[in-house]
């Protein structure tokens, strides 16, 4: 069974957000990882890029295929993980501890839409 940590949310395509004041952590579940294999790249966005909920921000690359990243939140993305540009494996080793945009978030009711550890779980089972 994937790693899953109590409150973070969790979208349907295997994202999380680490909520911390007005900002949000995204990066890949330990469930996503595990599907992907390998990483071998992280294609990630721009700071001072927006972002908006459900729409495309980047994608991971690993040896067996390529999965784009969906945005769990809107936002303007203050930060990314640049660690992760030297060392994709990273997502491998601790998917929740190597975030990889942190987001200020425009708009926290987004976060109503997202699941919460148990659904996560379950929606994890079922796939």
């Amino acid at each position: 069974m994937a790693k899953v940590i109590e409150g973070l949310y969790y979208s349907e395509s295997h994202e999380f957000v680490k909520v911390e004041g007005d900002f949000g952590y995204v990066g890949i579940t330990d469930f996503a990882q595990h599907a992907l294999g390998n990483v071998v790249y992280v294609d990630m966005p721009e700071v001072d890029d927006e972002v908006e909920a459900g729409e495309d921000f980047g994608a991971v690359e690993s040896v067996k295929a390529a999965s784009d990243l969906i945005s769990p939140v809107s936002g303007t993305i203050v930060e990314v993980n640049e660690a992760l540009e030297d060392e994709p494996e990273l997502l491998n080793k601790d998917a929740f501890a190597n975030w990889i945009m942190k987001v200020e978030l425009s708009d926290k009711t987004e976060l109503d839409n997202l699941m919460d550890a148990k659904a996560y779980e379950e929606h994890c089972a079922n796939e």
